[in-house]
């Protein structure tokens, strides 16, 4: 097995959050913060929170060596004042951008999260820093998907190319030089 491409998943962490950034700049706090029923209430706010906490989690492993997803803050503040999530998705793309090393993206980490809705075990198994760095990536664009779906039900458009899933992109990329 080869050694995991470093730079290219700080990339695509830091490439996440700005797509974030782009959507958080492009849109208004009423539109932030606006329940959609259509989505079972959600807003553009719980669903970009919840993102950043996953990142912020596994930063927080840098010092402990473990991810708690269940642990996360579920921050209101960041939830319904888009300044204050503008502010922390800018700290994480200094910090992903500048401030790991190598070694602490290879790093063996421990993660804990519930998958199961029956009893209140939380399994806990072993990981990379560098993994779920790229499960965090996947996850955002999961929710951006989301977020996305929430901005045109509002009449709101956002930016080209948010949520969709870079193996998307490729492959839409590649369809169409073919036709």
């Amino acid at each position: 097995m080869t050694e995991p491409p470093f730079e290219h998943i700080r990339f695509s962490v830091v490439e996440t959050l700005r797509q974030g950034d782009c959507l958080l700049v492009a849109i208004d706090d009423t539109s932030y913060t606006a329940p959609i029923e259509a989505v079972y209430g959600a807003t553009i706010g719980s669903h970009y929170r919840h993102c950043l906490e996953h990142f912020e989690a596994l930063l927080n492993t840098v010092a402990s060596g473990r991810v708690d997803y269940d642990a996360r803050l579920r921050d209101p503040v960041v939830e319904n004042d888009r300044a204050t999530a503008l502010v922390r998705t800018r700290a994480l793309i200094a910090r992903f951008r500048d401030g790991l090393a190598k070694e602490e993206l290879a790093a063996p980490v421990s993660i804990r999260c519930k998958v199961s809705y029956l009893g209140e075990v939380s399994p806990e198994v072993a990981s990379t820093f560098a993994r779920e760095a790229m499960y965090a990536v996947v996850h955002a664009i999961h929710h951006y998907a989301l977020i996305g779906i929430i901005c045109r039900l509002q009449g709101v458009p956002p930016p080209e190319g948010f949520g969709i899933a870079p193996s998307t992109a490729q492959h839409r990329r590649l369809s169409s030089t073919r036709s």
